[in-house]
Order: C-alpha cells, then structure tokens, then sequence
C-alpha cells in the first residue's frame, strides 16, 4: 500500500487536493500484485504564470517511479504525472516479462542494435576548465548500487529521464554507467 507525502510549495494543500491525487497516483497499485510499501513523494508547485508543477517519486526496491509535469492547471499536472507513470510501469513489465520468457528458453526477438554500446564521445565543451566555470559541489547524493544488467540500467535511467544511470552489473560485479549520447544512442562504462 503507498502511503503519501504530499507537500505544496507557494500552495495550500486542501483535502480535496490530497483526495485527488491519492486517488489518481494510486492508480499505479494495479500494476503490482501485491502492492509494496511504500511512500509516494508529491511536490505541488504553483508560479506567478499561474503555472503548476507537479512532481512524483515513488521508490521501490528495485525501481524507483519519477515524473514531473508542468500545465495551466494543478488538476491537469496531476493527470499528466500519473499517465506519465503509467507508461514507465507498462514499459517496466513488458520487460520485465520479456526478460522472463528468455530466461525460461521462449524464443524472444531481442533488439538489435550494433551501436548500442558504443564508445564514450566527448566534446571539449564537456572537459571546461573548472577555474573558468568555478566548479562547485552544489548537491551530494548518496546511493545504494543495485544489481542488475545494461538493459535494465538503461530502462531506470529513462524512467527517471537522467542521461546517465550507475549499477552494479550483475554479471561481473564491479560498477558501470549506462548514458545517453548526443545522437540519441546509448553507451556503457565499465569499471576495472
């Protein structure tokens, strides 16, 4: 069952605001058989363009949901957020499922895609001296690295719409990150 922490930022969170989106982001419990515990984290956010934000993270042991919608109307973020979740969840499965039937010897067409692990590329923009930018610490995040392959690093790095994502490889044990390129590909970074 998710419990949830809704907070407003430059808005009152009503009753009949809370009752709305508990009532629409608990729409993802149908994708669970059994529904974990677990906590959705809801920001409201409203602006002086009489714009609204509105943020969602549930994380789970081994994914974590994350969207974030911005429309004329509260009501209508919500809307737009938990579609947005809906999809991440559909994708998820699908995978999740394929996943399930290669490794239960079902022939599954896999995809295929030589560059998909292709050579990090990096422009010189990227490497700007730090004296130039004054380089800061700005925000340190601390992780928990879960085991898993390529595949699945890539598809919790879209779902949290990073452009890149650690893991633990499951295979080999040791550290990697998965990012996007500039041409909408995909690459890898083993670690030693």
């Amino acid at each position: 069952m998710l419990r949830y922490n809704v907070r407003g930022e430059n808005i009152e969170v009503t009753q009949a605001i809370r009752e709305y989106v508990e009532k629409k982001v608990g729409k993802i419990e149908k994708y669970f058989k059994d529904v974990p515990e677990a906590s959705a984290h809801v920001n409201l956010k409203t602006y002086s363009d009489k714009t609204a934000k509105v943020e969602v993270t549930v994380p789970l042991p081994y994914i974590v949901l994350r969207a974030e919608e911005t429309s004329p109307d509260l009501y209508g973020s919500v809307d737009l957020v938990v579609s947005k979740l809906e999809r991440q969840m559909r994708k998820y499965k699908t995978k999740i499922n394929r996943k399930n039937r290669r490794s239960q010897g079902v022939d599954v067409p896999q995809p295929t895609n030589p560059d998909l692990w292709a050579d990090l590329d990096i422009d010189d923009e990227d490497t700007a001296n730090e004296e130039e930018i004054g380089a800061a610490i700005v925000r340190t995040k601390r992780l928990s690295l879960k085991p898993m392959d390529a595949e699945e690093a890539i598809l919790q790095m879209d779902m949290l719409g990073h452009n890149f994502f650690i893991f633990e490889d499951a295979d080999t044990n040791g550290s990697s990150i998965v990012y996007k390129r500039k041409d909408g590909k995909y690459g890898l970074i083993e670690t030693d």
